[in-house]
């Protein structure tokens, strides 16, 4: 799947490679194309390369992955920490990193693109380089908080991380400083403007009330953060907070959670939403989250300044994600649905600890990351591409 910009080309052509494995990957494409543009760069494209070289392979993995996460998540934290130390030129890598070789090729020789950006760690644009293809200078935006050896390979030019704790942690896997920059993850430019939102007509637009404190309930884009309701139930019983829950793209849960609560005598309290498109306006009123530690979510999260709260987290990246959060004292973990609800109520009466938590939430927000990215690109651009003796679109 390829998509373009509709509008008049401006500027070198950037190609950005994607998967559709969540939404992590591609809202932080989408957050570099935006990007790109608002600096006058409009010559880009985005590539979902599985599905175009795969689509069957792409729609059963997808489907596997999307499962892992409610079925089988022990299976997949497992396979991630065997994985996690491999090298790039192991046996599995290698093979990782073949998945859509031709495809890839045939798209750059029609493209020719004067940048690659990788959002996620299939890198196949470097074995093609191995074997004296044209090729242009190739960079990596990682979008967790927690480094997979997966994205460790010699043939980026340039990595774009999280924190300087995952700088560090590249540096010494071999790759030179010069080639990492901290930058953050990229999400929505709309997370730039949250200091000087009207949170008054927030509030009403959504039906909260003026004052009640709002815990903001993420499901995840697929809605598959478990006992909700359970959740909503022993938080309603305290009557000093409001629910926003978000179910995304799981109608069924937002369904079940509307009946579930129909008659509930505090049922006014609780605000039960689909996909919402302008999260960063709910994440603007609210007083903390409870989500998954997507490496998407958790960055939008910092950027509102929220104290975050991470419920059973699955063992792989996520969980890596939330040891992160709370090591950095920006996130409370909590494995049963009492003693979640319970920290957030403490958390809620207890205003200095609430401010606590959410200026160390803020601390790791590192301002517009995709602005970063893309001016480091175009300044370093010309240097890549003396490298590479990159082919001209």
């Amino acid at each position: 799947m390829i998509l373009r910009t509709n509008i008049q080309h401006t500027g070198p052509k950037i190609m950005i490679l994607y998967a559709s494995y969540g939404e992590g990957h591609i809202q932080a494409s989408r957050a570099l194309q935006e990007a790109f543009e608002l600096h006058g760069i409009t010559n880009t494209i985005m590539v979902d390369l599985m599905a175009a070289a795969h689509p069957w392979i792409n729609e059963m993995t997808k489907r596997v992955y999307m499962k892992s996460f409610t079925m089988m998540p022990g299976l997949y934290g497992w396979v991630y920490d065997i994985t996690r130390p491999m090298k790039h030129d192991s046996l599995f890598a290698s093979w990782l990193h073949s998945f859509g070789r031709e495809t890839l090729r045939r798209i750059l020789a029609a493209e020719r693109p004067h940048c690659i950006i990788h959002t996620f760690p299939v890198f196949v644009a470097p074995a093609l380089r191995k074997k004296r293809s044209p090729m242009p200078p190739t960079c990596a935006v990682i979008t967790d908080f927690d480094l997979h050896r997966r994205w460790v390979h010699p043939g980026i030019d340039r990595y774009y991380v999280s924190t300087d704790d995952m700088r560090q942690e590249l540096v010494s896997l071999g790759i030179s400083e010069r080639r990492v920059c901290t930058s953050g993850i990229p999400v929505k430019r709309a997370f730039s403007d949250l200091p000087i939102a009207d949170t008054t007509l927030i509030r009403h637009k959504f039906g909260f009330s003026r004052e009640l404190p709002i815990v903001l309930i993420m499901a995840g884009a697929q809605g598959v953060l478990p006992d909700i309701s359970a959740l909503c139930s022993l938080l309603l019983a305290n009557p000093g907070l409001e629910i926003a829950l978000v179910c995304g793209r799981n109608a069924p849960l937002a369904r079940s959670v509307r009946r579930d609560f129909a008659f509930h005598p505090e049922q006014s309290r609780l605000h039960v939403f689909d996909y919402v498109d302008t999260i960063h306006e709910l994440m603007s009123v609210a007083a903390c989250i409870v989500t998954k530690p997507g490496g998407i979510t958790l960055t939008e999260a910092i950027a509102a300044r929220l104290p975050i709260f991470i419920y059973r987290p699955v063992p792989g990246q996520e969980r890596n994600n939330a040891y992160y959060m709370e090591s950095k004292g920006a996130a409370v973990i909590a494995e049963q649905p009492h003693g979640l609800a319970g920290e957030i109520v403490k958390l809620i009466n207890d205003p200095v600890r609430l401010d606590n938590m959410g200026s160390a939430s803020g601390k790791l927000h590192l301002g517009q990351a995709s602005d970063r990215i893309v001016l480091d690109i175009l300044q370093n651009l010309n240097i890549m591409e003396g490298a590479h003796a990159l082919v001209k679109g």
